[in-house]
């Protein structure tokens, strides 16, 4: 995948078929550490993942000649996809032990890993769930600050922690790619400050007609196909 804006109609995430569907499919994984005493905050998870889709991209082993260099460019040229499962206690010290990165937020963390194939999980990564990511805020989550990126999400959608997670992902690596080296280069160094929040309802027609980077699930799970998710309105971009 080079540096250039996704053309609309090879973008990853169309449901209908296009030419990336005949490439070798990967998935990347991402593990949230949901323990049943102390599971993190909803908001937080989300923020996290996409931080952490952002820390995987511009890790030096996922660029050039890097040892994840070569997953990484035959996933970005298929279907982006991304699976968010849990894990606690000893799942959670397995998941650690695997190559990958941990991103951890105010109350979550999240481990992202290399691209794998869709159908070759390492055996301690698949037998983990992906349901039972429904999380919660304990606080009230304060407005985004309009100086930083803003990952909105379509307000008319229930998605699931886990499902939002992955979304959420999505939006962040859309703006990644639209940005300038620069750019990239100057949100990295600030360590990737973001925020996720709902669009405000009478908002979001006008988001996602904006030319903002916008995400339309391929609708593998939970919600319907070409459903409009997530714009990423990072400022640069504006």
């Amino acid at each position: 995948m080079n540096n250039d804006r996704t053309p609309a109609t090879d973008s990853p995430f169309r449901h209908e078929s296009s030419a990336r569907d005949a490439a070798p499919q990967f998935v990347l994984p991402l593990v949230a550490r949901i323990e049943r005493a102390a599971p993190p905050a909803r908001t937080d998870a989300l923020e996290t993942a996409a931080r952490a889709v952002l820390v995987m991209l511009a890790d030096e082993r996922s660029t050039g000649e890097g040892e994840w260099a070569r997953v990484m460019r035959d996933w970005q040229d298929a279907r982006i996809r991304k699976v968010v499962r849990r894990a606690r206690g000893a799942e959670w010290r397995r998941a650690e032990a695997l190559p990958g990165i941990t991103v951890t937020g105010t109350s979550a963390e999240v481990r992202v890993f290399p691209p794998v194939p869709l159908d070759g999980w390492p055996k301690d990564l698949a037998r983990l769930q992906v349901s039972g990511t429904d999380l919660e805020d304990r606080e009230p989550v304060p407005p985004a600050d309009p100086t930083a990126p803003v990952l909105w999400l379509n307000p008319d959608l229930d998605m699931s922690a886990g499902k939002a997670m992955a979304q959420a992902g999505h939006a962040a690596q859309l703006a990644w790619w639209e940005l300038t080296d620069e750019d990239r280069t100057a949100w990295r160094d600030a360590g990737f400050p973001l925020s996720v929040r709902p669009a405000v309802p009478s908002h979001w027609p006008a988001l996602i007609t904006s030319g903002l980077p916008l995400v339309r699930d391929a609708g593998f799970t939970e919600i319907a196909p070409g459903s409009s998710t997530v714009v990423a309105d990072h400022p640069a971009l504006r």
